[in-house]
């Protein structure tokens, strides 16, 4: 048998890599190292859900002030202070960023602060120049935003720069309409921004369920967001400038911002005050500058130079590594998870996909993950938390009962205010399991997580019937909805 540096090599320091690393270690007694060229905690602790959901919690205050006043608070609205709330961020950020160091090092994995690409079948080259041998290789280097193919889209910025704007702008214009776009959106707007959205579609939040999405498609509007459906970008030049504000910048302005383009670093760093805009042009006509412009326009797996094509490991449309169910590539001795795979970006899933790598290759024990009936949830303002299938993808299937109401949740119609949640049961008359489920409402996360248990286990809308109500709850809609709304 060759003799390996490592038994196993990973590429990538995200929630996926850094578990499956840590239990081949710990678990297994594998002898294993790591390289992230970033920081450690990938996407969701450095750059995605953790700080996204801290931004969420920081936007919610807002509303307090006016719904306490509700309930006969006498309380007033205060001022809001990026600079405070960001210097709490990146403080949590590098706690949790610690632990993972901690928790791989604790674990016996060696660790490299470089990028890392296959130079074959068992051999890593990393940038510092070495080169480490291994059985075993598993690429977890996730995903990064884009930006749309148009002249000046570096102008704008995406979801990664958010966490190091210096200030808070005083508008934002957000291209794009699925869950990050409008996550964003909510965020800002708690916050006090000016919030403008485009979205090329007819609705947002394409592939969920349609009546869900246009309920919360509604509240944002409610709560002030300037959302423009079937709606794109133009043309956009840099702001500020001796312009036309319908027709753009002279030729001679137009000239200069393209001599003088500024990355998407220094975008993200800039002020936010107005003093360095971006105009904009819609194909509405209705042209305008904002303070920042945010592209949420998709997200690639990061494939690009590891070496992957050279060694036959095939790359997918979407330029994804394309793998078997249990994670391996054309190659045997190489495997890959999480988002650089692209089958159901999430976090909870790349974990999965991690232990299950190591039952898999280390413990003698094929294991394929399940991905079906994962519940996940989408943090706008109401929150959306759904799992199985919407009512559209359902009626394509089967004939189905629909379950749904609709209604002024009790905490809120009392402060005055008029906002309403969605409860939705999808139902199979045949079998009478329930399809899908779908919630919006406020906390609507942690909701589906309990929701989902019982549909991953097959549960009928008998057994929810038979399920006695908590009173009084919202979620308690989900128990006494007797008869179905309509059939398919």
């Amino acid at each position: 048998m060759a003799d390996y540096d490592y038994d196993l090599f990973v590429i990538g320091g995200g929630s996926g890599g850094v578990r499956a690393a840590r239990v081949a270690a710990g678990e297994a007694g594998a002898r294993v190292a790591l390289a992230e060229d970033d920081r450690y905690g990938g996407t969701c602790v450095i750059r995605g859900c953790v700080p996204k959901k801290l931004m969420v919690f920081a936007s919610e205050f807002s509303g307090m002030p006016e719904l306490a006043r509700g309930y006969g608070w006498d309380m007033n609205e205060g001022a809001f202070h990026w600079d405070k709330f960001q210097g709490h961020l990146t403080a949590e950020l590098d706690r949790l960023e610690g632990i993972y160091r901690n928790l791989l090092k604790s674990s016996g994995v060696d660790t490299f602060d470089a990028r890392a690409r296959l130079k074959d079948a068992h051999t890593v080259e990393l940038s510092t120049g070495e080169t480490k041998t291994a059985k075993t290789i598993l690429i977890a280097t996730g995903g990064h935003p884009v930006r749309p193919d148009i002249p000046n889209a570096d102008l704008g910025i995406v979801s990664d720069d958010i966490f190091h704007l210096k200030t808070l702008p005083k508008s934002i214009l957000i291209i794009g309409g699925g869950y990050i776009a409008c996550e964003f959106a909510c965020i800002f707007n708690g916050l006090g921004v000016e919030v403008t959205q485009f979205y090329r579609g007819a609705q947002i939040l394409r592939g969920f369920d349609d009546e869900a999405r246009g309920l919360i498609a509604e509240a944002m509007r409610e709560n002030g967001i300037n959302l423009h459906l079937g709606t794109n970008i133009v043309e956009m030049a840099p702001g500020g400038g001796d312009y036309d504000a319908v027709n753009g910048p002279t030729a001679t302005d137009a000239a200069m911002g393209a001599d003088a383009k500024q990355s998407a670093a220094l975008i993200a760093a800039r002020s936010g005050d107005g003093s360095q805009s971006v105009w904009v042009k819609p194909t509405s006509g209705d042209a305008r500058e904002y303070d920042i412009v945010l592209f949420a326009t998709g997200r690639d797996p990061n494939t690009a130079d590891l070496g992957l094509e050279e060694l036959g490991i095939k790359i997918g449309r979407r330029k994804e590594i394309v793998v078997d169910e249990y994670s391996k590539t054309a190659v045997d001795s190489v495997y890959a998870i999480g988002d650089v795979t692209n089958r159901v970006n999430l976090t909870p899933v790349a974990i999965r996909e991690g232990m299950a790598f190591v039952e898999t290759v280390f413990k003698d024990n094929p294991t394929a993950v399940d991905h079906d009936l994962i519940p996940s949830a989408i943090f706008t303002q109401p929150e959306m938390g759904t799992v199985g299938l919407s009512e559209e993808d359902a009626r394509e299937q089967e004939e189905i009962d629909v379950y749904c109401t609709s209604f002024r949740p009790m905490k809120t119609a009392f402060g005055g205010k008029n906002s309403r949640v969605l409860m939705k049961l999808v139902v199979s008359q045949t079998t009478r399991k329930v399809l899908g489920c779908h919630i919006v409402a406020p906390d609507a996360g942690e909701m589906i997580q309990l929701a989902g248990v019982a549909i991953k286990m097959g549960a009928t809308k008998e057994d929810f019937d038979r399920t006695v109500a908590v009173h009084p709850t919202m979620s308690e809609e989900i128990v006494t909805m007797k008869t179905p709304m309509r059939t398919a």
